[in-house]
């Protein structure tokens, strides 16, 4: 629960993103009011815009999709998904990702989302709430 508490805030990743710098919500609308959008900046520079798709506090989901983005993706869809495992104080985290781009970039891509940002982000949650 304390893992979702940070989590389905839609404007946290600074709390728990390695990479993320600074987030705000556009419009002014709640974080968790599905159909708002996020614009934050990366410690690179590098600016994004994400559009929060679904929220489930019963199956401990978010789903988004990113507006504007300098990785070269279109069609961005992502589910983090947490789980808790009833053997001992702990929790299975799923994050999935599916999205077009141009093929002789789509290795790197993949390498750099799942190592860069969701590993990096899984590592930092394990610090934070304990492994």
């Amino acid at each position: 629960d304390r893992i979702w508490q940070t989590v389905r805030d839609f404007n946290a990743l600074p709390d728990w993103v390695p990479a993320v710098r600074e987030s705000r919500i556009e419009g002014g609308q709640p974080s968790d009011q599905v159909g708002c959008v996020r614009a934050f900046r990366l410690e690179d520079g590098g600016f994004l815009r994400e559009r929060l798709l679904a929220l489930s506090d019963y199956d401990y989901s978010v789903t988004y999709s990113i507006l504007e983005s300098p990785m070269g993706v279109e069609n961005y869809i992502a589910t983090l998904k947490f789980v808790p495992v009833t053997d001992g104080s702990r929790t299975f985290a799923e994050w999935t990702a599916e999205f077009d781009c141009d093929p002789a970039a789509e290795a790197e891509l993949v390498a750099n989302i799942g190592n860069t940002v969701f590993q990096a982000a899984f590592d930092a949650l394990k610090v934070r709430f304990g492994a």
